[in-house]
């Protein structure tokens, strides 16, 4: 099996996530970790048994096949850039970039170097999400014709240190929260057509409830609350609330109304979970069981399979096909999301410039395929 000598660039929190879970995939071999704070590169190479580059090092690294952009939306693009202009693959974490012009720029640079992109979200590719693709595959419930999806909560201004990222342009609840639920509705359904939707900022600051800046107050310069409307190439339409102002509901995460059953399925931020099927004058019952290893739970009660993607995008390169998690499904994304906010913003239906193909799904046997 070829492997791809990995390195990371940006070592915050959610670096040892792919520190700790790329190890499981065969087609990866971890190399190196940067960060434009070196003591913060250092933690992470101590805890991980890697080696430590500045970010240029790591560029030019010799051993360094794929390089995963872990830093903060805000520079997603120029950090890519850089990875392709350097002559490596590159994997960012979601989302890919915060412009559609970006997007397509990027698309660029990289076929005019033979490049690969990849980006998260890859929780689609997790035991539930796949689970209900083959249902939809199969026809159990008929073509899809619409669905309503639901994201809420209060914000992250409770527990989280810093929270003001989150609450500025390039965030809030559709950039942030948005691509889990975006790119499974695109894996399951297709590619969206245009969008509408109403947007609001409800609170004008937030307040931190949490470590050393308690009490302190941060500004609201983005939306909070979306309500918006995604018409798919196919003919359905679906429902997507995204808020942060929501103390409490009801709503399920994901609920997918076919021509002859509904489907109910799991929150796109994780890999497993139960999917649930209804049929006309039916009881709603859990689908039969599915040996999809990205199901079965590896962290508590969890199933986290992060860098699933990025190992498919590792194999994909050797056998010389698509890899799933690839460009054009991301950057269809950032228009679907950016098109919401667009639409929120004018008050008017937002028809989308760009498309993408279906990801292909991943079975069982497909999956097992890329674990050690």
């Amino acid at each position: 099996m070829t492997q791809l000598g990995v390195g990371i660039i940006g070592c915050g929190n959610i670096s040892t996530t792919y520190l700790q879970f790329a190890p499981i995939f065969k087609s990866l071999a971890l190399r190196a970790v940067a960060d434009i704070n070196m003591d913060a590169a250092r933690q992470r190479a101590v805890e991980f048994g890697v080696r430590a580059d500045t970010v240029d090092d790591l560029l030019a690294a010799g051993d360094v096949d794929v390089i995963v952009n872990l830093t903060i939306p805000a520079v997603h693009y120029e950090v890519t850039r850089r990875i392709l202009e350097a002559g490596k693959h590159a994997y960012s974490e979601k989302p890919l970039v915060l412009t559609l012009d970006e997007g397509e720029a990027l698309r660029e640079l990289a076929a005019a170097k033979n490049l690969r992109v990849g980006s998260a979200p890859d929780t689609f590719l997790g035991g539930a999400h796949q689970h209900a693709r083959a249902a939809i595959d199969a026809g159990d419930v008929g073509r899809i014709i619409g669905g309503t999806c639901h994201v809420m909560s209060h914000g992250m201004e409770a527990w989280h240190p810093n929270p003001d990222f989150f609450f500025q342009p390039g965030a809030g609840p559709v950039l942030d929260i948005g691509p889990y639920y975006i790119t499974n509705l695109i894996q399951l359904i297709g590619p969206v057509k245009s969008v509408a939707s109403l947007a609001t900022a409800t609170f004008k600051e937030r307040t931190i409830g949490n470590g050393a800046r308690l009490g302190e107050t941060v500004p609201v310069d983005t939306p909070t609350n979306i309500h918006a409307l995604l018409e798919f190439a196919n003919g359905a339409t679906v429902t997507l609330g995204a808020s942060w102002d929501v103390w409490a509901h009801r709503h399920a995460n994901m609920e997918l109304y076919g021509a002859d059953g509904s489907l109910f399925i799991p929150d796109p931020n994780f890999f497993g979970g139960t999917v649930e099927i209804g049929m006309p004058g039916e009881e709603i019952t859990a689908l039969p069981e599915w040996d999809h290893p990205f199901g079965v739970p590896n962290q508590k009660d969890q199933a986290n399979y992060r860098c699933a993607g990025l190992a498919d995008m590792a194999t994909a390169i050797a056998e010389g096909r698509e890899h799933r998690c690839n460009i054009d499904l991301a950057v269809h994304a950032v228009d679907v999301m950016t098109g919401i906010l667009r639409a929120g913003a004018e008050r008017r239906f937002v028809d989308l410039t760009t498309t993408c193909a279906r990801p292909a799904a991943l079975s069982p046997d497909q999956a097992r395929a890329l674990l050690v």
